[in-house]
């Protein structure tokens, strides 16, 4: 079982089997351009995941960009895309593996512990040579049964409480975003009065592939300061490259931090919420 990440190598002689591929490749500013892309060409027997349609819930204007389904939502997604219980996932995207890194927290999340993030992505899988497709694959709809392990998401209400008692509100967003410097997306620039910064870019290398486990872990430790990943809260705009800190902290043998899927796009939302600028203990 994969349960955090995968290489080109260990994926290509379970192409064709009874693996589950789902490509994930979506772009904020051109949510079409994801699917298109798939279409042109992918990996073999991969199905289409969009991060709009099939990884996020309905928006109310005040619940974030990309909210977290309800578990019976998430359950016909997964069986839609062909994913049944116990069934082995890998989730790729372009590049870094933010967006498959939602499916990989939403599969997880829901009792599913046999899904991987290709490392590299599609990225690294063209350079390779590795072999593709074109076209739409249609999916034989699977037999999902997963529940969520409700432990792991935190809602709005929960972070100051939370910070009260110690735990660490870590934004995964890029320095800029984070400091108030720039807000391409949501309403205010800034991030939560109290939370650190650590990129989510900071898990990769150059070419999108994750880190080495030693050097990741090193990077969290200091993040984290001393903190158990349980007292760790991750948030980013939506929802979807905090899970990219979940799976490198999980990828560096340190599991168990949870997430608030709202996020910035959420918190900002209300405008009687405080907000913070400029580097973290500014």
């Amino acid at each position: 079982m994969y349960r955090t990440l995968i290489t080109p190598d260990q994926l290509v002689p379970h192409l064709g089997g009874a693996w589950t591929i789902i490509d994930c490749r979506f772009d904020l500013g051109a949510e079409q351009a994801g699917h298109e892309s798939y279409r042109t060409s992918h990996v073999p027997g991969a199905v289409y995941a969009s991060l709009s349609l099939d990884l996020s819930g309905g928006m109310t204007g005040t619940n974030g960009r990309h909210p977290i389904p309800t578990p019976d939502q998430m359950r016909q997604a997964f069986a839609r895309l062909g994913i049944s219980s116990g069934r082995q996932v890998v989730a790729y995207d372009q590049d870094a593996g933010a967006y498959a890194a939602r499916l990989w927290w939403m599969l997880t999340y829901m009792g599913h512990d046999a899904v991987a993030v290709l490392d590299g992505g599609w990225a690294r899988w063209t350079q390779e040579g590795r072999p593709v497709e074109t076209g739409e694959v249609l999916p034989q709809p699977g037999i999902f049964l997963g529940n969520p392990r409700t432990e792991m998401l935190v809602g709005v209400d929960a972070v100051v409480p939370l910070q009260t008692s110690g735990c660490l509100l870590v934004d995964a967003r890029a320095a800029e975003r984070f400091e108030g410097r720039t807000e391409p997306l949501d309403r205010v620039a800034g991030h939560i009065p109290g939370a650190v910064n650590h990129p989510y870019r900071d898990n990769v290398t150059d070419a999108g592939t994750m880190r080495d486990e030693r050097a990741v872990r090193r990077s969290w430790e200091a993040t984290l300061a001393g903190r158990a990943p349980s007292q760790v809260v991750m948030y980013c705009g939506s929802g979807v490259t905090a899970c990219h800190n979940l799976l490198a902290m999980a990828h560096a043998g340190l599991p168990g931090a949870r997430l608030y899927a709202g996020s910035w796009s959420e918190w900002s939302s209300d405008p009687s919420r405080p907000v913070e600028t400029g580097p973290a203990g500014a």
